[in-house]
């Protein structure tokens, strides 16, 4: 079942120069509970793509559903069913993570209440239940990642778009995240779509890749199914297949056998 479906989705901004395609025509399908990542070069669309489909940019054509609603006709269904982190994040360094929550929680229109619980459930459910009398601005790079999820989360979204979600973190917080998105999908059948430059990240965390660039997508399958068209075997690098692909690097080599 799809719970993303995209149609020749695209964005083209004004600017004192002339108009600029950003996206040019994305077709996308994603299936409820997988974990989708997005790649490309920088300037490909990747980011504009998920704004869009988080209802921050409004599409200049095409179409496209989240969750069952209508990217255009009901933005506010969308939001009710989806979560964002962004790149940069959003919290206030003078605000006390429970607090942080909680209002994240009331802006949902929970009560006072029930935010104050779902701040304590999120903060259990992702491990950080040791930080929430500490302001944001005194939290690690990964710590304050774990809680931009959080509060993406407060709603119980269907789905969650992470904007490169790793990007700046040590070795060992990137490894934390990438077990967190492993256990949103299987302990609640989150459906997460997430850009990154990060390939040894989308092998170890898709069950698809989707290739943008130019705006517009140039390869979709899996890791295995990617590396074997595009680098010669599945147990090539995914380096390989990628470069292969937007042209960024050599082509792969031939291993068909040659006729003597």
């Amino acid at each position: 079942m799809a719970i993303i479906s995209t149609a020749g989705l695209a964005r083209t901004f004004r600017t004192k120069n002339g108009p600029v395609a950003a996206v040019r025509g994305i077709d996308l399908t994603v299936r409820a509970g997988d974990v989708v990542c997005l790649l490309g070069p920088n300037g490909a669309g990747k980011t504009t793509t998920l704004r869009m489909l988080t209802t921050l940019l409004s599409p200049t054509a095409g179409a496209a559903t989240v969750a069952g609603h209508d990217l255009v006709r009901d933005p506010a269904g969308v939001r009710r069913r989806a979560g964002l982190v962004a790149q940069s994040g959003g919290l206030d360094p003078h605000i006390g993570v429970r607090e942080e929550l909680i209002t994240q929680g009331r802006l949902y229109r929970l009560s006072r209440a029930r935010a104050t619980d779902r701040a304590l459930e999120l903060a259990r459910e992702l491990g950080f239940e040791d930080l929430l009398d500490r302001r944001t601005g005194t939290l690690s790079g990964g710590q304050r990642r774990r809680l931009d999820i959080a509060m993406a989360l407060t709603h119980r979204p269907d789905v969650l778009f992470l904007d490169e979600p790793t990007t700046g973190l040590d070795p060992a917080s990137r490894a934390d995240l990438w077990e967190l998105v492993r256990r949103l999908r299987a302990d609640h059948g989150t459906t997460v779509l997430m850009t990154t430059h990060h390939l040894d990240e989308a092998d170890a965390l898709a069950d698809r890749l989707v290739i943008i660039d130019g705006g517009v997508v140039v390869a979709d399958g899996t890791p295995d199914a990617l590396k074997r068209e595009h680098a010669g075997s599945p147990g090539a690098s995914l380096q390989d297949a990628y470069l292969a692909i937007t042209g960024r690097g050599p082509a792969p080599v031939d291993t068909a056998p040659v006729a003597l």
